[in-house]
């Protein structure tokens, strides 16, 4: 059995039509609509024929140990096949989810299930805290000793002036990492609503949704396609910098591949998979490809450390429909994947340390704040507690610490990177991990000084984080600030950086002649409608542009020219070369792409 666990705001659905295999139901079933629940979204497996009596059981189990973490009102059961790919006969599904359900009524537990057989419409809003979405495997066996201890909750402190201290008794200064620390343990209060970013990103003319795509899934204008490249060309400069080798590999693998399949298998079931003659499936990250161009490369200790980067456009995780929110949580993203290949465990811990001040450099770039969480297993942190205090040490501020009793993943230790939202939740942006599974996994081996072949450790970093959520954090700190200072991007970022408003007709020559003299290092335009001075001016707050000028005939026949700073909110008057030095100042070590839409705003499409 195959389960997928959320704790939801709520659930609705309604169903549609009926297959050939689903059960008749009472009038009451055909919709329902449900509150502060725990929605348990099921696929029987055909494995669980041979003992249901004990899936059930161990099903039930483990329903009851999240109910009652995440404090929920209700439970839904609701039957979900695409969860796997290896069904039960319908009957058996169906005499195991009425079990189920009767077994937790018994109980004393508030008990919905979903029809089994329909087609239904439903929407889900995910509450978001680290609980609220997990995914299990039953089986039919009872769990041992072994496992339950490997199933032993995180230890949470935080780290401050290099003490550990309980969060409970932590003295809080920033309301930020406060939420951070809420979210990771389970106590955020959900906020309901939209976040700001969703409609900033469609006021703006960034982004939107696709109606003709799958869920969660974007179209990009002009203005947003710019700003994606751009980040993609600072990544770009910033790994490259420290050696790093792009490489670009496929999107989809063959899950008959066993280190692919392995490796697949840890991210669970939010995979867009589908069959041909093979099993395959559509990347998540750039692991797969870059460790195949890895394990059949030549290596030496030489070589090391060794660094491939690449920009995966796209990569896909198949989230819940009702997860999919604007540019926070996608099925369709743009994530930078550098994996860097280290000869040993001093090695890794050397480049971790380069790359966390990488991220850190982020934060600094794009003029937003992380909060910061490290995550190791118990034994990693008592054998380089030093080492991860004096990390901690540098950031300069308080951080989170997660202990896992035991490792449960590919990695031994984390350090994560959230900007906070308006709501007060966190978005996954920069991360650093120590790999020490992948390499023997998928046979990729260094030549050692004295002849022998080793498996390396690998270094995951994404430095940023997805393109598409840095673009929320831009956002969403706008909307924070919004009644503090002018909302506005980065001037590097900006889609426009400087625009031109001739008063009058008579005055465009010399706006565009202005233009063109600028255009090569600053991205410029000119307002030539036929509208007033102040819409024009309005209009270009709107749009959130850093630098404005107006000409007027003072301007034609003088040599200096009004400018007004969107940052300060100040007017200067300047002569063209002192402006564009300005400009390139603000901007300079950043990348620059030219203008994307005409320069006339008269001559643009209403997108």
């Amino acid at each position: 059995m195959r389960i997928l666990l959320i704790h939801a705001n709520y659930l609705k659905y309604k169903v549609r039509d009926k297959t050939r295999i689903a059960e008749d139901i009472p009038k009451e079933m055909m919709k329902g609509s449900f509150k502060e629940s725990l929605v348990v979204f099921t696929a029987i497996e055909k494995e669980d024929e041979t003992n249901p009596e004990a899936i059930i059981k161990n099903a039930i189990e483990e329903i009851k140990k999240v109910f009652n973490k995440v404090n929920a009102d209700k439970i839904v059961i609701y039957p979900y096949a695409h969860l796997s790919s290896s069904l039960s006969s319908p009957e058996m599904a169906k005499k195991i989810l009425k079990e189920m359900e009767a077994s937790l009524k018994s109980e004393g537990f508030n008990v919905s299930r979903a029809p089994f057989g329909w087609y239904k419409a439903f929407e889900i809003s995910c509450k978001g805290h680290p609980l609220s979405e997990l995914s299990r495997t039953i089986k039919t066996e009872p769990k041992t000793k072994e496992l339950a201890e490997k199933e032993l909750e995180s230890k949470w402190f935080i780290i401050d002036k290099g003490k550990l201290i309980n969060p409970k008794d932590f003295e809080f200064k920033n309301k930020n990492f406060k939420s951070l620390v809420d979210y990771e343990l389970g106590s955020l209060e959900s906020k309901g609503g939209e976040p700001p970013h969703v409609k900033l990103m469609k006021e703006k003319k960034l982004a939107d949704y696709e109606p003709s795509a799958d869920v969660g899934h974007l179209r990009w204008y002009p203005k947003g396609r710019l700003i994606r490249d751009l980040l993609a060309d600072y990544v770009y400069m910033l790994v490259t910098a420290e050696g790093a080798m792009p490489v670009e590999t496929p999107i989809m693998y063959d899950l008959g591949d066993e280190a692919i399949r392995v490796h697949a298998e840890k991210f669970g079931e939010r995979q867009y998979r589908m069959k041909n003659k093979k099993e395959l499936m559509l990347r998540y990250a750039c692991c797969f490809g870059a460790f195949r161009i890895l394990s059949d490369s030549f290596l030496t200790w030489k070589n090391l450390p060794a660094r491939v980067y690449e920009l995966s456009t796209y990569s896909f995780r198949l989230e819940k429909k009702g997860e999919v929110v604007g540019l926070k949580r996608l099925r369709g993203f743009t994530m930078p994947d550098l994996h860097t290949v280290c000869r040993d465990i001093g090695q890794a811990l050397e480049e971790f340390e380069k790359q966390v001040e990488i991220c850190l450099k982020t934060s600094e770039d794009f003029e937003v704040e992380y909060e910061v969480i490290f995550r190791a297993t118990e034994d990693f942190y008592s054998n380089y507690k030093d080492w991860i205090h004096a990390i901690v040490d540098k950031i300069d501020k308080p951080t989170l610490l997660e202990l896992l009793p035991e490792r449960k993943h590919y990695w031994i230790a984390k350090m994560d990177f959230a900007a906070i939202d308006y709501l007060g939740r966190p978005i996954e942006n920069p991360t650093v991990q120590i790999d020490v599974e992948s390499g023997e996994r998928f046979n990729i081996t260094f030549l050692e000084e004295d002849g022998t072949d080793k498996n390396p450790i690998i270094l995951h970093c994404s430095p940023t984080g997805s393109i598409e959520r840095v673009i929320c954090s831009l956002l969403e700190k706008t909307a924070i600030e919004m009644g503090e200072r002018p909302p506005m991007l980065p001037v590097w970022l900006s889609p426009t950086q400087v625009r031109i408003i001739p008063v009058a007709e008579r005055h465009i020559d010399y706006s565009m002649e202005i233009a063109e003299k600028m255009r090569d290092n600053i991205r410029v335009d000119v307002d030539d409608r036929t509208e007033s001075v102040g819409k024009k001016i309005r209009d270009a707050a709107k749009e959130w542009i850093p630098y404005v000028i107006v000409i007027g005939d003072k301007e034609v026949e003088g040599s200096k020219l009004s400018v007004n700073i969107r940052k300060t909110s100040e007017k200067k008057t300047l002569n063209l070369e002192d402006f564009i030095l300005m400009v390139k100042n603000e901007i300079e070590g950043m990348p620059f792409r030219p203008l994307t839409l005409p320069m006339r705003i008269s001559e643009r499409i209403n997108f």
